[in-house]
């Protein structure tokens, strides 16, 4: 039944530790997309606290205003600036980048995409791509190019800078990246078949988006290494971490509310499902070129450092995504 599935609320067991390691932010400027609910909130809190100023980009909504009053109350001396920013339309993330741009007069230290959605129905974006592409890569890879002198200024006064995708152990449930998902064929790439075992068109869409996020990461990072190495790009995972995903999933049909109530016991909180995102955005061990999480297909744990993998850390596959990118956005992204 659609509407039944309530997050299990598991104990958290690392976050604490590895949020007390972190350095001071003071003086950074971080910019999160998707905070209102899940590992973004928790992001954007702990940033906070460590005393960066946080941009929220979120779609405008009441939940937005919402998350970003509770952020207020839970971090009093916290410098937040809501940035309204749909991610399923390349004009919204356009009219985003000036609020960026005045916020970040001393630049931007660090990126952090994370906003998703998970195993949604076959429907296309207003720009005709698959919803769940645009929103979890096409639309980031769009607000990285407009980012990038931003974070090229915080590299030059800081000595540093990064940009942060967020990726899923999904990654391993497609053989390749295609190039179908990443062109304007939404609403015609495979229905709205797979509400169980993570089989049908909608888990295929899904897993094609955490593939490329990780292959962008792979393409920043060759690109960056040779001409600008002071930014750093790296790649989370969460393993199996309890979210909205589950539930926005579950009213959509793309779960069972039973199945994802036995599954979710082999998970890890919202808080410790943060630690890949928390380690890429401030934790001075992590290199450019890192996946980061409970282990390479774990689904809960610490999160550790990882090289990435060669089945889409490869010429083809960063070649063909990064033209397959700047042509949906429209525009060259050069580095």
């Amino acid at each position: 039944m659609k509407n039944s599935y309530t997050k299990p609320n598991l104990d958290t067991k690392y976050f604490d530790d590895l949020f007390n390691s972190l350095p001071s932010m003071d003086n950074k400027t971080v910019a999160i997309t998707g905070t209102t609910s899940g590992l973004g909130f928790y992001a954007a809190e702990s940033v906070a606290k460590l005393g960066a100023k946080v941009l929220l980009l979120n779609r405008p909504s009441t939940r937005a205003e919402s998350s970003l009053n509770l952020l207020r109350q839970n971090c009093a001396n916290g410098n937040f600036h809501r940035v309204d920013c749909d991610l399923q339309s390349f004009d919204s993330v356009k009219t985003a980048f000036p609020k960026i741009n005045e916020i970040c007069s001393d630049g931007l230290d660090v990126l952090c995409n994370n906003a998703g959605v998970m195993a949604l129905k076959d429907k296309a974006t207003i720009d005709g791509f698959d919803v769940q592409m645009q929103t979890n890569h096409l639309s980031h890879f769009l607000l990285t190019k407009l980012c990038m002198p931003l974070l090229e200024k915080a590299s030059q006064l800081r000595d540093e800078a990064r940009i942060v995708n967020h990726s899923s152990i999904a990654r391993f449930q497609t053989k390749r990246l295609k190039e179908k998902f990443l062109e304007k064929k939404g609403g015609n790439l495979g229905g709205d078949g797979g509400n169980l075992m993570f089989g049908g068109g909608r888990w295929e869409r899904y897993a094609q988006t955490k593939l490329a996020n990780a292959a962008f990461t792979a393409c920043l990072h060759e690109k960056l290494q040779k001409n600008n190495p002071k930014i750093r790009a790296m790649v989370a995972h969460p393993g199996l971490a309890e979210s909205d995903l589950q539930s926005t999933t579950v009213e959509d049909g793309g779960m069972g509310s039973f199945f994802t109530k036995y599954l979710m016991k082999f998970g890890q909180s919202e808080k410790d499902g943060t630690l890949g995102l928390l380690r890429c955005i401030a934790d001075p061990k992590i290199n450019s070129g890192s996946m980061v999480g409970p282990g390479l297909k774990g689904m809960k744990g610490k999160a550790k450092s990882f090289s990435l993998e060669s089945f889409y850390d490869n010429p083809e596959v960063k070649s063909m995504l990064w033209a397959k990118s700047c042509e949906a956005i429209g525009e060259s992204f050069e580095i």
